[in-house]
């Protein structure tokens, strides 16, 4: 299916490694319910975590393209390892293209903990981008950060288990020496990991907010459109079209557990670094 439509009904492009920036999907589909979407997960080169920067441009810039080719009117770069490595290099390449991706949301957490002390979850290439440094040096400098890369965590998320024994063990792991350290606040710089924001609560206690960036994504997302007169105010709930370049029928799978709503996935496949 092809989006063929008016400008403000043209849909909205989200990219993520796999299935984590279903997260920011859901809270933009609460937000916008109107909008059209398409939502592709490279789940073929999941996770993206340790490659190479450059490697991670080479594969956000042939995704880019194909979402344009869709009559995406804005694309959300709806994974943190992306936007750090990725979303500079992506506005300087299509400078006309309006782009929101995902910042560790250290402000917040700065400028609401007590203690004074935050954990941050995130992956190895996001903890090493210019954009996190960057946060931190505007935002964290007032606050002691505790950080962990939760090995594993975004493959046991990639299989739909949010709630094993193994899930839990890697972020007790994550947030029990966190907790010694007395923080007050965990902050999320990984799409993947709302979907285990439960068991992240049960772990920390309910003394320890837990900050999910997917929200603050869509509002972001509806301001600019909202500033460009592109919002759809249809009466109508919008489609969105799933696509992944790794197995339909997993992610599909994924999609009532995730979502909660079904959906048909279809392939997005690479041929060598290019997509066909």
């Amino acid at each position: 299916m092809i989006f063929r439509m008016s400008k403000v009904e043209n849909p909205i492009g989200v990219f993520d490694s796999g299935v984590g920036g279903l997260s920011v999907l859901r809270a933009m589909r609460a937000l916008m319910p109107n909008e059209n979407m398409i939502y592709l997960g490279d789940q073929g080169h999941v996770p993206y975590g340790p490659r190479p920067m450059e490697e991670i441009q080479k594969f956000s810039e042939r995704i880019t393209r194909f979402l344009l080719k869709q009559n995406s009117k804005l694309i959300v770069v709806a994974c943190n390892t992306a936007s750090a490595a990725a979303l500079t290099y992506l506005r300087k390449q299509f400078p006309e293209v309006t782009f929101v991706g995902m910042e560790p949301a250290v402000k917040p957490a700065a400028e609401t903990t007590r203690t004074g002390r935050v954990g941050v979850l995130a992956t190895p290439a996001t903890f090493q981008g210019a954009l996190y440094a960057s946060v931190v040096e505007r935002f964290g400098t007032a606050v002691e950060l505790f950080q962990n890369t939760c090995p594993g965590l975004v493959g046991q998320i990639e299989k739909g288990e949010l709630t094993s024994t193994a899930t839990r063990s890697i972020l007790e792991d994550a947030l029990g020496p966190m907790l010694e350290k007395n923080i007050d606040t965990v902050v999320l710089g990984c799409t993947h990991y709302p979907f285990v924001i439960p068991l992240i609560e049960q772990i920390v206690g309910k003394n320890v907010r837990v900050i999910d960036p997917a929200p603050s994504v869509a509002r972001q997302a509806k301001r600019l459109l909202e500033a460009a007169g592109m919002l759809n105010q249809s009466g109508e709930r919008g489609a969105v079209r799933f696509l992944t370049s790794g197995d339909p029928a997993s992610m599909k799978s994924l999609l009532p557990l995730l979502l909660g709503s079904q959906g048909e996935v279809q392939p997005f496949v690479w041929k060598g670094d290019r997509e066909i």
